[in-house]
């Protein structure tokens, strides 16, 4: 997602021209079209602050919660699962929704939800109610996921950079702010896990706000027909106009579509991994659990200066492999560190493990440098995102599982680093510069 804004650009330059939410807005009285503006911006900003607190404050208590619910190992790697199976299943959902009911009155009940789910999984006494109520609040997640840049295009068609380097930097502030708040504030709450991971369900109601309004607004620029095609989470690229019909391209032919959608996959298993498991590995090695918060926080957050150098760095080469190469040698320094001296070079490796988890903004590049036209962006990126979300499930509920049989993080970690050899392999399959259009055509 906070690659989204060269993937942004780029799809905007493909796609057909329509009517924009701008354009429609330019209806309204000027004071009205300021005001509104405004109050989508305001929404736009607060909506990415909440679309991962649910997953970082979580990670930076699951000890607390583990001990707190009687939670098994396994059963704790299942938790750190939910978020990219929610993703997948829930996702594909909010473009119909919001065709029905409109963006804005989606992506409201999508915070209404976050915060519904974020208030009751501390209280619900027992691991599956803490586990559907964590589920609540991911399915709020994915439908906001999935219609926030579809926002940012209709109301700002002229500076979907920046408002997309806006709403990125949010979500990776959000992101960083739980992993390194959470626990302090949990200390200051009285050393509740209960409390800490409720409070932030104060900040998704105060996300909810801003939407109101606008779902009132029938008519303006966030009525039902914005929403024409599909959009696909996390920022990647989106159907593009009215009534556009996607291609008969058949994207399961193309062998560039494959490597995208695995190494999308395992770049997701490893980030998901790192949300979940990297501050308890540090706890574990005899980190406080307040510096192990704010290393998780530090891996985030390295996510905000890179997705902005990235994407543009791999669009001037014609080949992205060696940009996959540097960022998964990052990630086995980053877990060999992790195994040799977890807490002797705990800065080095999160700040190795930041930069590896990088390839997700790469991922969204290379989606829209991998397709010819709009529709083959739109059908590549659906088809990379429901497949390697799919992939990514086992990985954090594999990782739980031989940390409760083997009592340690050897093999674990050896998990993590073997994942990152056919990641580098798939990302330089990915990277050659050819388009899935030419290779289905090929394989007729």
């Amino acid at each position: 997602m906070m690659a989204g804004m060269t993937g942004e650009e780029t799809r905007t330059a493909m796609s057909p021209p329509i009517r924009s939410s701008a354009q429609d807005a330019e209806l309204q009285p000027p004071a009205t079209r300021a005001w509104m503006t405004r109050v989508v911006i305001i929404g736009i900003v607060l909506t990415a602050l909440n679309l991962r607190p649910a997953i970082t404050s979580l990670g930076a208590l699951l000890e607390e919660v583990r001990d707190g619910l009687g939670m098994s190992g396994s059963f704790a790697g299942l938790l750190t699962s939910v978020p990219p199976l929610c993703f997948a299943v829930f996702g594909v959902m909010a473009p119909r929704l919001a065709r029905r009911f409109g963006p804005a009155a989606v992506v409201c009940a999508g915070m209404v939800a976050i915060a519904a789910g974020l208030a009751i999984r501390p209280f619900a006494g027992n691991t599956a109610g803490f586990l559907v109520a964590s589920a609540l609040a991911l399915m709020g997640i994915a439908v906001s996921n999935v219609l926030m840049p579809v926002i940012v295009k209709r109301w700002f068609p002229d500076r979907v950079g920046s408002m997309t380097g806006l709403y990125s930097m949010a979500l990776a502030l959000g992101t960083a702010a739980a992993a390194a708040v959470t626990v302090p504030m949990t200390r200051a709450l009285g050393g509740s896990w209960h409390a800490g991971l409720a409070v932030w369900a104060g900040l998704a109601a105060v996300a909810v706000l801003p939407w109101i309004p606008l779902v009132r607004a029938r008519g303006t620029a966030l009525s039902r027909d914005a929403v024409s095609a599909p959009a696909s989470a996390h920022g990647l690229p989106s159907a593009s106009g009215a009534g556009q019909e996607p291609s008969p391209l058949r994207i399961t032919r193309s062998r560039t579509a494959w490597a995208l959608a695995v190494f999308f996959g395992l770049q997701a298993t490893a980030a998901y991994i790192t949300m979940g498991w990297m501050a308890q590995i540090f706890r574990d090695a005899g980190v406080p659990a307040g510096t192990a918060g704010l290393l998780l926080a530090v891996t985030m957050v390295m996510g905000v200066p890179l997705a902005f150098v990235i994407p543009r760095l791999a669009t001037r080469l014609p080949h992205q492999g060696p940009i996959v190469v540097a960022l998964g040698v990052c990630g086995l320094v980053g877990y060999a560190g992790l195994y040799l001296a977890p807490a002797g070079g705990a800065w080095a490796w999160a700040l190795l493990l930041g930069i590896a988890n990088c390839a997700f903004p790469l991922a969204l590049t290379m989606v829209g440098m991998r397709a010819r036209t709009g529709a083959g962006v739109a059908q590549l990126s659906a088809f990379a995102q429901s497949t390697g979300y799919l992939i990514s499930i086992p990985g954090p509920l594999l990782v739980g599982v031989l940390y409760q049989h083997s009592g340690g993080w050897g093999l674990p970690i050896a998990l993590m680093a073997g994942l990152m050899i056919p990641q580098i392999v798939v990302g330089i399959l990915a990277g050659r510069d050819r388009t899935v259009e030419d290779e289905a055509a090929r394989r007729r």
